[in-house]
């Protein structure tokens, strides 16, 4: 148990991350079910793709501005645009990065349109959480 704690307080991002997938999960899970019933109901898999991911980006604004990059004490943090960042971290790397995969699975490599979306997560959660530390969550300087 030591060596755990030890480790967690030498590396914070560590446990960002950790929670940072917890979050993940969520999403995913919001994203699936979004997409999934769209194209249940014959959407194509891009447009299913486009409103899943705008429902999981606010489900991820939510929960990662309350459990995963809380405000510091005293940190003045303006909400619109750590939206307006959020939405474009996940457009660059969930959205376009994305779809870039599910066509290359679906279209080229014939996987299901079911399966395809858990494969991206491989690629696109670290990506995601990278943008989100450093840039979109990033503590502003203080006047």
């Amino acid at each position: 148990m030591k060596l755990i704690s030890d480790l967690l307080e030498r590396y914070p991002w560590a446990v960002q991350f950790v929670k940072f997938g917890l979050v993940g999960v969520s999403n995913l899970l919001v994203y699936y079910v979004v997409y999934s019933v769209l194209l249940y109901f014959g959407c194509h898999y891009t447009i299913a793709n486009g409103i899943g991911f705008v429902v999981s980006v606010l489900n991820s604004f939510l929960w990662n501005s309350l459990f995963v990059f809380k405000k510091a004490e005293g940190e003045k943090r303006n909400n619109a645009a750590t939206l307006v960042k959020t939405f474009i971290s996940y457009a660059l790397t969930g959205l376009v990065l994305q779809t870039f995969l599910l066509h290359l699975l679906i279209d080229r490599m014939h996987l299901s349109a079911y399966i395809a979306p858990i494969l991206t997560v491989c690629v696109t959660t670290p990506l995601n959480f990278l943008m989100n530390k450093f840039w979109s969550y990033r503590e502003q300087p203080k006047n």
